[in-house]
C-alpha cells in the first residue's frame, strides 16, 4: 500500500471527544496527597455509585458501573464486576450493558475481552459490525486467522456499527445530576460551577469504552492483495463504517475506501471526507476544552449527552448548534494528512 498505510488509525489521539479535563478524571489512579479538589471529586463520584446502586434498571445500573470501573478499592456490593452483572440481570438490559462487560476481565492473564460477554453480544447484536470487529481482534489475537476472516464477512453484512459510547454517555449525564456536587469538587476559578464537574464526569468515564479490532480489521484489509472476495468484503465494510457511530470507525471506513477503491474519484473522495472528519472533530474537542470555561456550553453538552444517539451524532449537533462548518475551509492545513513511512 501507499504511504497512508494504516493512517486510519493513526487518527486515535484526534478522534476522541473526551475533553482533556474529563479523560485525566477516567484515570483510576489514587489522588496525590494534599490535592482536596482531586480527593473530593472522588469521593463525589462514590457517593453517586451508593446512591445509584440500589436501582434495578439498567441504564442507572450501566451509570454506576461506569463511574465505579476506575475507581480503586471499592466495597464488593458497589465494585465495576458487581454493578455491570447486576445490569445484565435486569429486565430491561440492553447490548450496550453486555458491551461494557467486555472489560470486566483480567487483562494481566490475558482473559479480555469477557469472553461470556462477547459470546452473549454476539446474540444480542448480530447486526451490528462493531460486535464482529470486536470478535475479529480476539480472533486476530489468538492467531485464528480463518475465523477472523469470517468475522469481517459478517461485519461486511451488518446493519450497522455502534460501539455505544453514546449509549453510555447517555447513562451518565442522565444520572451524575442525582446529587448535586459538593462545593469542594468545584472549580473555584470556572464558572460551569456543578456543571463543570458533571461534565468532566460524563464525558471522562465515557472514554473507557471497550474498543473493537479496528487495528486487526485494517491490517487484515490492507493486506488483501488479489484476494478480490476479501477486497470486495473490505469495501462493503468501510461504506457501513462511513456512517458508523464513532469518529474512529467513520475515519477507517474513509480509509479503506482511499486504499481499495479502484475508482481514482472514489479515493479521492474518501480522502476529502477523511480531511473534513478530522477538523469536525477538532473543532469538537475546541469546543468542549472551551466548555470548561462556559456554562452555557457545558449545560448544552450535557443535554446533548442526555439526549442519547450516537459519539458522532453529538459531535456534529454541537458543531451545528454553534455554527461550526462540518466542511474544512480550503485553506485549512491537516497534519493527519501528511504520509507515515
Amino acid at each position: 500500500m501507499r504511504g497512508s498505510r494504516y493512517l486510519a488509525l493513526a487518527l486515535a489521539s484526534a478522534l476522541s471527544i473526551a475533553p482533556v479535563a474529563a479523560r485525566q478524571a477516567s484515570k483510576p489512579a489514587a489522588p496525590k496527597t494534599g490535592d482536596a479538589r482531586t480527593e473530593a471529586l472522588l469521593a463525589f463520584q462514590r457517593d453517586l455509585i451508593s446512591v445509584l446502586a440500589p436501582r434495578a434498571d439498567a441504564m442507572p445500573l450501566l451509570g454506576a458501573a461506569l463511574l465505579a470501573r476506575p475507581l480503586p478499592n471499592q466495597p464488593k456490593y458497589n465494585d465495576f464486576h458487581t454493578l455491570i452483572e447486576r445490569a445484565a440481570k435486569a429486565e430491561d438490559t440492553i447490548p450496550a450493558v453486555t458491551w461494557l462487560r467486555l472489560s470486566d476481565c483480567d487483562a494481566q492473564a490475558d482473559a479480555c475481552p469477557n469472553a461470556d460477554a462477547l459470546a452473549k453480544l454476539v446474540e444480542q447484536a448480530p447486526d451490528n459490525a462493531a460486535v464482529w470487529l470486536l470478535k475479529l481482534g480476539q480472533d486476530h489475537h489468538d492467531g485464528k486467522d480463518q475465523a477472523a476472516r469470517e468475522d469481517l464477512a459478517k461485519a461486511a453484512a451488518a446493519k450497522l456499527y455502534d460501539d455505544y459510547t453514546g449509549t453510555s454517555l447517555k447513562a451518565l449525564a442522565a444520572n451524575v445530576s442525582t446529587l448535586p456536587p459538593p462545593a469542594a469538587t468545584i472549580d473555584p476559578a470556572s464558572p460551569t460551577g456543578a456543571n463543570g464537574v458533571q461534565l468532566t464526569l460524563v464525558f471522562g468515564m465515557a472514554a473507557t469504552q471497550p474498543q473493537p479490532g479496528l487495528q486487526a480489521t485494517s491490517k487484515l484489509c490492507e493486506n488483501a492483495g488479489d484476494d478480490a472476495a476479501l477486497k470486495d468484503d473490505c469495501l462493503k465494510l468501510g461504506r457501513l463504517l462511513e456512517w458508523g457511530a464513532s469518529p474512529l470507525a467513520r475515519s477507517l471506513g474513509l480509509h479503506l475506501r482511499e486504499v481499495l477503491a479502484a475508482d481514482t474519484t472514489q479515493q479521492e473522495d474518501a480522502k476529502h471526507a477523511r480531511r473534513n472528519l478530522v477538523w469536525q472533530v477538532q473543532n469538537f474537542a475546541q469546543l468542549s476544552a472551551r466548555a470548561q470555561s462556559d456554562l452555557a456550553l457545558a449545560q448544552h453538552l450535557l443535554a446533548l449527552a442526555r439526549s442519547g444517539g450516537t459519539e458522532m451524532s453529538l459531535v456534529l449537533a454541537a458543531l451545528r448548534d454553534y455554527k461550526i462548518p462540518t466542511e474544512a475551509p480550503a485553506d485549512w492545513y491537516n497534519p493527519q494528512a501528511q504520509p507515515k513511512g
